[in-house]
């Protein structure tokens, strides 16, 4: 175990960790920090023989609602891969899932939602999400605070976007032709419903904040179906609204999307202080499009199954890309496949901290 890391039964901090020398919120300010920081998304499972163990026999929701194991589960890749920011165990369904809907997260096949919303008694009928309905999410949180050391927590939350897709198709969708027919053939109810979502979102993290987060990331993952025209209009007033509400801790804000590269200005002006970067357009490329600022990425996660030699340059090429950034934190383009060797990951850790910023 690291010695920066203690077990997730310490005491609650009373006040939010200053942590003015980590690596992370250094980068995130657009600081040139002793080391290019770098986390993995999903590196909190899958791909973990630790994780597989101590989720044998438990489902999902119920790990992310049990505080002792969310809080050990994102405590994990921090022990093995020395990374520089843990993200919370969680799920962007989990504020559905406390607020009372019929939905559950299927293996091989995602979050499933029993009754798709799709018309205006649908909308009226979903629950408003209340602050002690993810007590036990922000317990874990307080739990991690006290046991991180100097490593950042990055809570998150789904995008009002992407939650409303999965709530109008009943799950994963590769058109979203349900939830483009909806927006554009009632924009008001569309507005409605993505409203009430961005509510629910900024629930979701004031608690995560409330417990001691020290950085948040709105997952916006469906959103690179949409054209730069559709997202303006019916999505970013809603990320918007989410990301000023959590304005008020101070933290960064990271806006992350798969197939956004027609959209980082976009999703920057929604009021993101970083932009996360997916492996389909170089980075470089992307901090030209948004005149600087803070970025992160955008290894291909395909790769991580590739010779160390290849995956070695690829790494190599993403860091001297990233100086043209005011800030970059290293991450992947989405993230860990299954079946990744989680020496690699590590082995991925060490050479970003070897590199000169």
């Amino acid at each position: 175990m690291s010695p920066s890391v203690a077990s997730p039964a310490q005491t609650v901090p009373a006040a939010r960790r200053a942590l003015s020398g980590a690596p992370f919120l250094a980068a995130a300010r657009g600081e040139r920090p002793a080391h290019t920081p770098v986390w993995f998304m999903r590196q909190a499972g899958r791909s973990l023989p630790e994780y597989r163990a101590l989720r044998e026999g438990t489902s999902m929701f119920e790990a992310c609602f049990d505080p002792e194991m969310l809080a050990e589960i994102t405590l994990q890749p921090i022990r093995r891969h020395g990374v520089d920011a843990a993200i919370l165990f969680s799920d962007i369904v989990v504020p559905l899932k406390a607020a009372g809907l019929d939905i559950d997260i299927v293996a091989g096949t995602g979050p499933v939602v029993a009754e798709p919303i799709r018309d205006a008694a649908g909308v009226r009928a979903l629950p408003v999400l209340e602050p002690e309905q993810v007590e036990r999410v922000a317990e874990g949180v307080g739990l991690l605070v006290g046991s991180l050391g100097e490593t950042p927590l990055i809570g998150f939350a789904g995008a009002p976007f992407t939650l409303a897709s999965y709530l109008i198709e009943g799950g994963p969708s590769r058109n979203h032709e349900h939830t483009k027919a909806l927006m554009h053939s009632e924009p008001q109810l569309w507005h409605d419903l993505a409203g009430r979502l961005a509510d629910m979102a900024i629930t979701f993290l004031s608690a995560q904040l409330d417990a001691g987060s020290d950085a948040i990331q709105l997952f916006d993952s469906w959103a690179g179906a949409l054209s730069e025209r559709d997202y303006r209009e019916f999505v970013l007033p809603h990320s918007a609204k989410v990301l000023s509400a959590v304005a008020r801790y101070g933290v960064p804000r990271i806006h992350f999307g798969v197939g956004t590269g027609e959209l980082l200005v976009a999703m920057r002006d929604a009021g993101a202080d970083v932009v996360g970067v997916d492996w389909r357009i170089p980075l470089d490329e992307a901090v030209r499009r948004l005149g600087g600022g803070v970025v992160q990425g955008n290894l291909d996660p395909a790769l991580l199954h590739a010779s160390w030699p290849v995956l070695e340059a690829e790494v190599r090429r993403i860091h001297a890309e990233g100086r043209a950034a005011d800030g970059h934190i290293f991450n992947l383009g989405h993230g860990v496949l299954p079946g990744v060797d989680p020496d690699v990951l590590t082995r991925v850790v060490g050479l970003v901290h070897e590199l000169q910023p």
